[in-house]
């Protein structure tokens, strides 16, 4: 079985996050990490492979970014991915999710996984869909928000978080599924894991090198397009009883609970 994880590069979750005004696009000028949702990938792919009911002859990490996103790559290998891909072009630049779902299904062609394991978001777009997307050019099953994995006879036993519980799930191979951040709890890497990681094998590919065609991405092959931004409504201040008289004061409580309907 190969697996195949997307991961991202995204802002650091410590660093402010800013829109550019001209583009309209997130200000990527800072300190960056690995998505940590993607992190559950990893570790869901080393599980499976550790767990012994099937063979897991390689895991290979995949992204699509800048250069810099190669950091992320060499992350996701110190976590237990044996290789990485990295899809990288001027030409990407501004690809919304639909667009950024075709890209990254035209290099997992290339890779012909049994399964594709990913976050349930990224923490930067946080828009939830990628997988789907994904899943859709590549003319698999997709699950969403999956917190236990079973793998027997070529399929996957998922249990996965709903509104109303749980579900579970039985799909075939090969499919595409995005694990919730209550599946597992990543490990963290060795030195000599993260030591070794940029001496592991990197592909790195152009959009011509994977048959992508340049009107199906960047800001001109997508979907979507941001017209405008404006910043969230300033928040009026909230009111602050002081608690000279207990009873008076509960009564204020009460009956500002009650105009809003809150009782």
């Amino acid at each position: 079985m190969k697996i195949c994880c997307l991961v991202k590069e995204v802002p650091d979750a410590a660093v402010q996050k800013r829109i550019d005004s001209n583009t309209k696009r997130l200000d990527r000028s800072g300190e960056k990490n690995l998505n940590p949702f993607d992190t559950h990938g990893i570790e869901a792919a080393m599980q499976i492979r550790e767990g012994g009911n099937a063979q897991v002859d390689e895991i290979v990490a995949v992204t699509m970014g800048p250069e810099s996103a190669v950091r992320a790559l060499h992350k996701a290998v110190a976590l237990g991915a044996d290789r990485s891909v990295h899809l990288t072009d001027e030409a990407l630049a501004g690809s919304d999710v639909c667009a950024t779902g075709y890209a990254l299904a035209k290099v997992l062609e290339s890779e012909q996984p049994d399964l594709v394991l990913l976050g349930q978001q990224s923490d930067d777009g946080e828009c939830y869909t990628i997988g789907a997307v994904v899943a859709d050019h590549l003319k698999m099953p997709s699950l969403t928000q999956v917190i236990k994995i079973d793998v027997a006879d070529n399929k996957l036993t998922c249990e996965r978080q709903a509104e109303y519980g749980y579900d579970t799930v039985e799909v075939e191979l090969p499919a595409v599924i995005s694990v919730g951040d209550a599946i597992n709890e990543p490990r963290y890497p060795s030195l000599k894991a993260i030591m070794g990681a940029k001496k592991k094998p990197l592909d790195t590919h152009a959009t011509g090198d994977v048959g992508i065609e340049a009107d199906h991405v960047g800001e001109d092959g997508s979907k979507t397009q941001v017209l405008a931004i404006n910043p969230p409504p300033t928040k009026e201040p909230g009111e602050i009883i002081e608690d000279e008289d207990t009873n008076e004061t509960v009564e204020k409580i009460v009956a500002w609970l009650d105009e809003r309907k809150l009782l």
